[in-house]
């Protein structure tokens, strides 16, 4: 039988399987390591080199000759940051290198394992049971790492067994992980960092008492205790978190001071070379961001750079970070997101700046968009700046003083990995599957705001009129109108069941200045909601003889769940169904740093959280929805999707609710990813 999109898509999970991922460059710049499965439908994550001056590559570990991993026996932590992390593989999904780059560690099955990079030989660790999150030093003779709630280290060369430097104090305090939100927004995912040394730690200690206990219950298995998780609310208490300063040979602890009161997020912390033990940390209300540098033998900290904004200072990767003589910042400037060099701009007034990529004393390296649907790496040498990529494609990179990966991307091409060095230029292999779709986008200009919106149409032409699908995400931190194949895979074969498909990003989505982001907040809903409007009536007229204005559904997941449920409970005049996956109906059920960073906190801005909420909405005119939700998802929990049916109940609204059992806010089991799409379909077709 021969296959169909939804299956591959679904086996391939979305087509990441076979692809090289996680790349570390080797200090010396001969060797780049990375994990990659050996096929599109192999699951199993394994290490690898390539050779920077050869470009041969080779096998360091494969999982599956030390033994099969059970995921039910995954410790508590790892499973916790893989659905941070939107990890969805197995095998080595994660590992840490020493300086150099000779040792790497990682944990698999919960035990800790050290490899020799150069050899492949492993060492494991005794005493490990329950490994999460392995940090070798810098010096490569110690790794650190976490169990239950507390921070163990060994020897890297396995001569003595792993002991405990700090333990868990009770059921509410922890050592060495990151909280909820710091993993979840924030984008840091540990919790402990050596010193340049190799003879200390900084560690945070993280309390959740004053956080909310939530219940995540199992419907479909009874007997099974329901899960408890410390879930930070939208204007409640967030977990208290410390860092302190842990010397190795005795485990003496000093704590590392600053005002929780003022800066209560700890952002970062970097521990470089030459240079004192530097946090980044973050007001309530996220106006503020402070770098703190710390004495180490009092543990006070001083600070050394504020960033502040009216809206509120966005978390931005590789920065703040000290060059030459000051600071590099990635901040609002002007009309738009701008690359700073102590407070003055760097970059190009029309560039949008995503990141930093790396910065020595010679060059920095940056990702920027002129226009927002290509991502290009920039060089700048602290007088004028370079483009080092051709302006067609979506580019992610990493890069030491001699080597650089890149990964980019196009309409035209799928993604391709590079490692260069000097002139030399070596691809990756990438086992990753080709899609049975290829998808033939028209990118346009849509509304007043000209938000950029991508029109597919069936491969095969038809004369008839079509019903209109939107298929947005539309939120803060994502974007779908990319000129990257990827990206439109599922909605090229959406398309190809019989739709004009319409995905637009608006207010809130990356990359454009001139207030772009900053429109949606107080309202997460109206200017993000009007966008769709305005990109559909438009695409109504371009395409007016080929398309069908009175047959529009719209589908999302996550907050694109949100936008579709407030499209056809909002404007049932232009919306005539909806697929709400895992929603977002209430903000006040929403994490504190994400909710609050838009609507400010319940109690002093409840009218935010009034105009939001999908709970209040009852429409004149009533289109049908389904609503699905994972029963298992501890990040927009299932009660989203619960209310609202009551609500709709109440209202006398018709909807279909699909609960999916054990799954979580991803859906990587293969069944349950297949037949999501084909309901979906199913839907849309009966009801436009």
């Amino acid at each position: 039988m021969s296959d169909s999109f939804p299956r591959q898509y679904a086996r391939t999970q979305r087509f990441s399987l076979g692809s090289p991922r996680n790349f570390s460059i080797a200090e010396d710049g001969a060797d780049v390591l990375f994990l990659r499965s050996s096929g599109s439908e192999d699951t199993v994550n394994a290490l690898w080199a390539i050779n920077t001056d050869t470009g041969i590559e080779r096998l360091i570990v494969d999982p599956r000759e030390i033994g099969a991993e059970d995921p039910a026996a995954l410790p508590a932590a790892e499973q916790a940051r893989r659905e941070r992390a939107r990890e969805s593989a197995g095998g080595i999904t994660a590992y840490s290198v020493d300086g150099t780059g000779s040792l790497a560690a990682f944990s698999l099955g919960g035990e800790l394992f050290i490899s020799t990079t150069s050899s492949g030989s492993l060492t494991v660790i005794e005493n490990s049971d329950g490994a999460f999150d392995p940090r070798i030093s810098q010096d490569g003779q110690l790794v650190s790492f976490v169990v239950n709630d507390g921070v163990y280290i060994a020897p890297t060369d396995g001569s003595v067994a792993a002991h405990s430097i700090v333990e868990g104090d009770g059921e509410t305090v922890s050592w060495g992980s990151a909280e909820f939100v710091a993993a979840e927004e924030m984008r840091r995912s540990r919790g402990h960092w050596w010193d340049p040394t190799g003879t200390k730690l900084a560690v945070t200690r993280v309390d959740v008492s004053s956080v909310t206990t939530w219940h995540i219950a199992a419907p479909n298995d009874p007997a099974r205790t329901p899960q408890e998780i410390r879930y930070p609310a939208a204007g409640g208490s967030n977990a208290d978190v410390q860092l302190y300063i842990i010397n190795t040979d005795d485990a003496s602890r000093k704590e590392v001071t600053w005002d929780h009161t003022a800066h209560p997020y700890l952002v970062d912390v970097n521990w470089e070379e030459n240079q004192p033990l530097t946090l980044v940390v973050q007001s309530r209300d996220q106006q503020s961001m402070q770098v703190l540098e710390t004495d180490e033998n009092t543990g006070q900290t001083k600070t050394v750079l504020e960033i502040t904004d009216p809206d509120w200072v966005e978390i931005v990767p590789g920065t703040p970070r000290r060059w030459r003589d000051g600071w590099l910042t990635i901040q609002e400037h002007g009309q738009n997101r701008s690359l700073l060099f102590n407070e003055q701009p760097l970059s190009s007034p029309d560039q949008w700046v995503r990141s930093l990529v790396a910065a020595d004393e010679t060059r920095i390296l940056y990702t920027a968009s002129v226009d927002a649907t290509v991502v290009d790496l920039w060089s700048h040498d602290g007088e004028k700046a370079d483009c080092l990529t051709d302006g067609n494609g979506v580019t992610q990179a990493q890069s030491s003083s001699s080597v650089t990966v890149l990964d980019q991307s196009s309409i035209e091409q799928p993604a391709v990995t590079t490692v260069s060095k000097g002139e030399t230029v070596w691809t990756v292999d990438d086992f990753s599957a080709t899609p049975l779709v290829t998808p033939q986008v028209h990118f346009h200009l849509t509304g007043g705001l000209n938000a950029h919106s991508a029109v597919l149409f069936p491969t095969t032409e038809t004369a008839e009129q079509l019903p209109i699908v939107l298929d947005p995400y539309g939120g803060p931190h994502a974007q779908r109108v990319m000129r990257s194949r990827n990206a439109f895979l599922a909605s090229q074969w959406l398309a190809d069941q019989g739709f004009c498909v319409l995905v637009t990003d608006g207010p809130g989505t990356p990359g454009r200045g001139n207030g772009w982001e900053r429109k949606v907040r107080g309202d997460l809903a109206e200017p993000v909601l009007q966008t769709q409007v305005d990109a559909l009536t438009e695409i109504g007229e371009i395409y007016g003889d080929r398309v069908d204005l009175s047959r529009v559904g719209i589908r999302g997941w996550s907050f694109g769940g949100y936008l579709a449920a407030l499209a056809v409970l909002r404007r049932p005049d232009m919306f005539h169904a909806a697929v709400v996956g895992a929603p977002v109906t209430d903000w006040r059920l929403y994490d504190t740093h994400y909710t609050e960073r838009y609507l400010g906190h319940p109690e002093e801005e409840p009218a935010n959280y009034e105009r939001t909420s999908l709970l209040v909405d009852r429409a004149e005119v009533q289109r049908p929805l389904m609503l699905i939700h994972g029963l298992a998802d501890d990040n927009v929990v299932a009660a989203h999707t619960l209310q609202l049916s009551s609500a709709l109940l109440e209202a006398g609204h018709p909807h279909e609710v699909l609960p999916l059992s054990d799954t979580t806010h991803m859906t990587p089991q293969e069944e349950v990813a297949e037949n999501l799409l084909l309901l979906q379909v199913d839907f849309l077709k009966r009801h436009i």
